[in-house]
């Protein structure tokens, strides 16, 4: 069997169960693809390979029908995001400030995935304080893009989709307050799923900020439904978390006859032509998968958009950074404070009253597509790729021959933090000139997450995505 790194969570599990392959051998040839490739990837920022391996042949074990039955994800090699808590686990948040804690409980959302069986062999890179869309800190240095290393992977959650691509995981975990798991799941080529507010616990007190969410990302859309599975459901610690669980299947339905929306741009964001060109094959694709596909106009004001998650910020995530920045400013990084800065200046000296209008007003063109359709597809960057060396600091970007003067002005991700109760799956739509992976977000109605599922899983029967060696990254050759 080759190319075992590749090997999606549910196959995996399939030949464990039938005796045709250990743990052992994934964690020994994820192990394998890590020292091959990290040393350019820079995606796992602590490594756990001794107690991983350990892990695993206790895994064997169970699967030998030797003592404990096995659990949904009982092997499989998981890497969660370094933000999250963990127990007896670093905790740096990406920054210097925090360069020695260690954090002393698990939170609900780490704790599931610990109990679920998969075994955390590493933890993946984030940028500071998880507020850029692309990943690279003082503490952990640049994380490059597995399929073009002068491109980022996006962010905030970029260690775990570049982990994904290069394969030196089989699952990854992340999180999302204004597109950290859409953003680097689509510049990496992966899956990656927004689940709607309430579904995946989260820490107090961002449990309570509508614009977080924690989720997971797999190379496959099954293997991010069994992964999500594990992680759904009420908690204790969080008064948010919906009762009661939602199960997704283990297989999902067909398209034929469903109606799904198409917008290119969602009426105002700017898109490279190679994006915009994709956003339309996928629709070709669903089309051919049996479903009815339209191209909708929507009066949707992304200066709007802008300004809700501006005052959002600049209220609850925002003024948590400004003030760890104002107490630590010489180890922190420049991207950061300006982070701080633009929350304050573009959020103003609004209210939260002003920023719950301007929600209102945004999801009205939205729900009105979703009444008359089953979803709605649109890109999840605007941009064909974020360089991984640069900041963008001082400096906007061009897209489309457009000036934006801040680079999160390209992704379209972070609409749906605002539709927060919107379940939203990225999945992958091609590729743009500079070989860098581009994709598509499928937005359900609230709380319909099967629906984004169903629409994901046809796709990829359709076109399918690194299945073979030829469909990734050059270094896995």
């Amino acid at each position: 069997m080759s190319e075992l790194n590749y090997i999606s969570a549910t196959e995996a599990i399939s030949l464990f169960r039938a005796r045709q392959l250990s743990p052992v051998e994934l964690m020994e040839a994820t192990i394998a693809r890590a020292e091959q490739v990290e040393p350019v990837v820079n995606a796992l920022c602590h490594r756990f390979f001794d107690e991983a391996l350990a892990e695993a042949r206790a895994a064997e074990e169970r699967y030998a029908d030797k003592g404990e039955p096995p659990r949904p994800l009982e092997g499989i090699p998981l890497a969660i995001k370094e933000e999250e808590p963990v127990a007896g686990q670093p905790l740096t948040q990406g920054s210097l400030i925090y360069k020695d804690q260690i954090a002393e409980h698990s939170s609900a959302f780490a704790q599931r995935q610990l109990d679920s069986g998969a075994i955390v062999h590493a933890r993946t890179t984030a940028p500071e304080f998880s507020c850029s869309g692309f990943t690279q800190s003082r503490i952990w240095g640049v994380t490059r893009n597995p399929w073009n290393t002068d491109f980022s992977p996006g962010g905030s959650s970029g260690g775990s989709a570049a982990a994904l691509a290069s394969g030196t995981t089989t699952l990854a975990s992340g999180s999302d307050i204004g597109g950290s798991i859409r953003i680097p799941a689509s510049f990496c080529g992966v899956v990656g799923f927004k689940p709607p507010y309430g579904r995946v616990p989260l820490e107090p007190p961002f449990n309570l900020d509508t614009f977080c969410h924690n989720g997971p990302l797999a190379r496959t859309v099954a293997d991010c439904a069994l992964y999500q599975n594990q992680i759904a459901g009420p908690d204790r610690s969080d008064i948010t978390s919906l009762r009661p669980k939602l199960t997704l299947p283990d297989q999902f339905e067909g398209i034929s006859g469903m109606r799904i929306a198409l917008s290119v741009d969602l009426g105002g964001w700017v898109v490279d032509p190679e994006v915009r060109s994709n956003t339309l094959a996928v629709g070709d694709a669903l089309r051919e998968a049996g479903a009815v596909v339209e191209e909708v106009d929507i009066a949707l004001s992304q200066t709007d958009v802008a300004r809700a998650g501006a005052i959002h910020f600049r209220l609850i995530f925002g003024d948590w950074v400004a003030q760890t920045i104002d107490a630590n400013r010489d180890l922190v990084t420049d991207y950061a404070v300006e982070f701080a800065r633009w929350s304050e200046e573009a959020g103003g000296d609004s209210s939260l009253l002003e920023a719950l209008t301007l929600e209102a007003k945004i999801y009205a063109p939205i729900a009105d597509v979703l009444e008359r359709y089953d979803a709605l597809i649109c890109p999840t960057n605007g941009m064909s790729g974020l360089l991984a060396d640069d900041d963008y600091v001082g400096r906007g970007i061009t897209v489309d021959g457009a000036e934006l003067q801040y680079y999160f002005d390209a992704f379209l991700a972070s609409v749906f933090n605002v539709l927060s109760r919107c379940p939203v799956l990225n999945v992958p739509s091609g590729f743009a000139n500079n070989g860098v992976p581009t994709g598509v977000q499928i937005a359900g109605r609230t709380y319909d997450d099967e629906t984004v599922f169903r629409i994901g899983s046809a796709l990829e029967a359709v076109r399918p995505w690194l299945d073979t060696p030829e469909r990734r990254p050059k270094l896995a050759a």
